[in-house]
């Protein structure tokens, strides 16, 4: 039976990973999981694909996002209440940002690691970045990739091991079969307390080439999964997929070492 092997959260889109032991999984998903991000002077986004360095600095907020600490390479901290300033509303792949400009001395320390003037953004609600334009509602989503799936991805590439951390997905499952999670889509699975319905692949990008320590280039992952798993004949898009995303059907506990439950629609509890 699968388990959790790993949990990952990003409070600042495209920094480095955070690794909790637990998590709680709410209708607007992990509140405090991206509830920043970084955009240039005109607006745009800045992550990890225009910065690859960003990976070497940490961030911890609380659940409100009313505070913020920065860890850097060179052994800085910098922490503090979060001030909010003018509004700002963001495109970030198709979905719509919006949140405020934070003063204080994040973004000036940021700028090495971008290589340009950058504005540090709080969204006004958990979960913001994930909202479609013309929608109100967030997209709870919970992006789930297997032992399984990173290890046939390692034989294809050729190398020993591949650090899962590189797809930045929300759960890290060991015990399951390659690629086992792709079946679940459709269905909805129990982990810990919680129930997530896995609705679709999870599409990737040019990030999961990086190392996740480094931000180096260092494998050729998408042209490796387009290799062996191809695109999905359904998709006009031509996305290579890695990985499942779902939504929070009930909201509740995951901590590492949950089993995950594959279950009948009917049988989410009321």
């Amino acid at each position: 039976m699968p388990r959790v092997a790993r949990l990952s959260i990003a409070p600042v889109r495209g920094l480095g990973l955070e690794h909790p032991k637990a998590i709680e999984l709410t209708e607007m998903g992990v509140v405090n999981d991206r509830r920043f991000y970084l955009v240039d002077d005109q607006g745009r986004l800045v992550d990890r694909l225009r910065a690859p360095q960003l990976c070497r600095i940490f961030a911890k907020t609380d659940a409100d996002g009313a505070w913020l600490r920065m860890s850097f390479p060179d052994g800085r901290v910098i922490g503090g209440d979060v001030r909010l300033d003018e509004p700002v509303r963001t495109d970030i792949y198709n979905r719509e940002a919006i949140g405020h400009v934070v003063g204080g001395p994040w973004a000036a320390a940021l700028e090495p690691f971008v290589g340009r003037p950058v504005l540090l953004v709080r969204c006004d609600r958990p979960g913001g970045t994930r909202i479609r334009p013309g929608e109100t509602q967030v997209r709870n989503q919970v992006s789930l990739v297997s032992d399984g799936s990173l290890a046939e991805l390692a034989r294809q590439l050729g190398v020993e091991r591949v650090d899962g951390r590189r797809f930045r997905m929300l759960i890290e499952l060991e015990g399951a079969d390659a690629h086992e999670e792709d079946g679940w889509i459709g269905s909805d699975v129990a982990i810990g307390s919680a129930v997530v319905s896995i609705t679709k692949p999870d599409a990737r990008c040019a990030i999961t080439t990086q190392d996740p320590d480094t931000g180096e280039r260092d494998l050729d992952t998408l042209r490796t999964i387009l290799r062996y798993r191809g695109f999905r004949p359904d998709d006009p898009e031509h996305k290579i997929d890695f990985g499942v995303l779902g939504e929070v059907a009930v909201a509740g506990r995951v901590s590492v070492g949950d089993a995950v439950t594959v279950m009948e629609r009917a049988a989410i509890p009321a």
